[in-house]
């Protein structure tokens, strides 16, 4: 089943334009750009060594950012307000910026709690988190006798 907007200006004859304002007013910035939850893409992959993680978060800098691990589950978190200071009064819009979001992941039984390692550039949030020795992935050839 599709979604569809209802749109009824056609039947609207007792008062033009009663529809224009509506939509004027949902269409508003405000409504579309912040009222929207905004949560960043990851990609989750698995080498031979370690596990990684990689979020896209641009725009941001690695401060913004904090990790935490709790038992088998890691968390990332950003909380954002743009609180600018401005005297000027003669303003006609003026929009208060904030934007967070929270990201948990459950590690598997094979992480390696203590050796986790973070880093963000080019607005990639990168994390690897090692295997414990003995969840790597053993490789040998067996001689055919």
């Amino acid at each position: 089943m599709t979604l569809v907007k209802f749109n009824n200006k056609a039947n609207n004859t007792l008062m033009p334009g009663f529809n224009d304002v509506f939509d004027s007013i949902l269409n508003d910035t405000f409504f579309s750009d912040r009222m929207v939850a905004r949560v960043p893409a990851v990609n989750i992959s698995e080498s031979e060594n370690n596990y990684h993680v990689e979020l896209a978060a641009p725009g941001l800098k690695k401060e913004d950012f904090k990790l935490n691990l709790e038992r088998n589950q890691l968390s990332i978190s950003v909380e954002q307000s743009g609180d600018h200071q401005d005297n000027q009064k003669n303003y006609s819009k003026r929009e208060y910026s904030y934007s967070s979001f929270v990201r948990s992941f459950t590690l598997p039984e094979s992480a390696d709690h203590g050796n986790i390692e973070a880093s963000y550039t080019d607005g990639i949030l990168r994390i690897d988190i090692a295997k414990r020795e003995e969840a790597k992935v053993v490789r040998r050839q067996i001689e055919i006798k």
